[in-house]
């Protein structure tokens, strides 16, 4: 099974994984992001069958234009990866950035609708596959998590409403919720802080991009009369802790 497959923030991390996998698999891939020389360097290591298209996907101007001027060859999309998204802080509600808190919503709940609401017509009349990248902080919160997690959640719950509204169309649409993943995603996370990066990461053997590609690729190529409907994957390493009690002095 091969096909054409529009992956979101396809310069970094899991999106950048999850072109390289399809492509390698004989997918014509589209790339999204914002960083035209990420994926210009992208499209240097894969070739023809890679179309890196520029745009900020809170920019629903630029992505209708970029949509509009996809090559004919690689317009009929098959396969949605909504990747793209962000956690901007780790701080706890009461001394969070508004900001920060606007930003997430508009890339990880805005932008990933819009583009499947853009991209819906062709996926019907193709019979296609959506999937979504959420998070275990879709599930299970965390001290800092706040609004990423509420973003997350709303991705798995959007979802769970697509799947029922794309009854009977043969439009496939699944949540993946990874865990502990060592990428670059973290490094934004916390503002370049390098040593907070180590610090997560050091001797966890963590999920990898690659890992998450590797899933992401399985769940599209399933049979057709086959949905993931929500996959849940995190590391071996990470479980689940107690419930805190604050106790009064």
């Amino acid at each position: 099974m091969t096909g054409t497959v529009l992956i979101t923030g396809a310069s970094a991390g899991f999106g950048q994984a999850s072109a390289r996998r399809f492509a390698a698999a004989g997918w014509r891939v589209v790339g999204t992001g914002r960083r035209a020389e990420r994926l210009q360097e992208l499209k240097a290591e894969l070739g023809d069958d890679f179309y890196p298209a520029v745009f900020d996907i809170t920019d629903e101007t630029a992505m209708d234009a970029a949509l509009r001027s996809l090559p004919a060859d690689f317009s009929k999309i098959d396969v949605l990866v909504n990747n793209a998204g962000l956690a901007l802080g780790t701080e706890p509600a009461q001394a969070s950035d508004l900001a920060a808190w606007k930003t997430m919503i508009a890339t990880n709940v805005t932008g990933l609708a819009a583009i499947t609401h853009k991209l819906l017509p062709g996926l019907i009349e193709r019979r296609g596959s959506i999937v979504n990248l959420a998070s275990i902080a879709a599930n299970w919160p965390y001290p800092g998590g706040n609004v990423y997690g509420g973003t997350k959640a709303f991705v798995q719950q959007f979802t769970r409403g697509l799947r029922a509204d794309l009854h009977g169309t043969g439009v496939r649409v699944t949540s993946i919720e990874p865990g502990l993943c060592e990428s670059e995603f973290t490094m934004v996370r916390t503002g370049g802080n390098r040593e907070a990066y180590d610090a997560l990461y050091s001797g966890a053997d963590a999920l990898q991009p690659e890992d998450i590609a590797a899933t992401i690729f399985w769940v599209a190529t399933l049979p057709p009369h086959m949905n993931v409907n929500q996959l849940e994957v995190m590391p071996v390493s990470q479980s689940w802790g107690p419930f805190r009690v604050h106790r009064e002095p």
